[in-house]
């Protein structure tokens, strides 16, 4: 007989990972508990502990890198465009 598979909300298992991280109870009273197999929790509990680290990420870092990159494309366009103005003063100046 097949059975359906269960589909989990994000908020169910991150309080399922949560309590394993806390490793107040083993995996296996977790998996009992829920009613969950317990290679499912440790799976939740290594995506937890692997995404935390973007919680903390510091946002202002990274615009500080697309401010910069932007201002130097700006200087290379100021650059190209002065490039262009002396070309035709000097095409100007010969045609006169």
């Amino acid at each position: 007989m097949t059975s359906k598979r269960k589909r989990h909300s994000a908020s169910f298992k991150a309080k399922v990972a949560l309590e394993a991280a806390k490793q107040t109870r083993t995996i296996a009273e977790l998996a009992k508990a829920y009613q969950i197999h317990p290679v499912q929790i440790s799976q939740w509990k290594k995506q937890l502990l692997d995404g935390v680290e973007t919680l903390f990420h510091d946002g202002r870092h990274r615009e500080r890198e697309t401010s910069q990159a932007q201002q130097a494309e700006l200087y290379e366009q100021i650059g190209r465009l002065n490039m262009e103005v002396e070309w035709l003063k000097k095409s100007v100046a010969r045609c006169g």
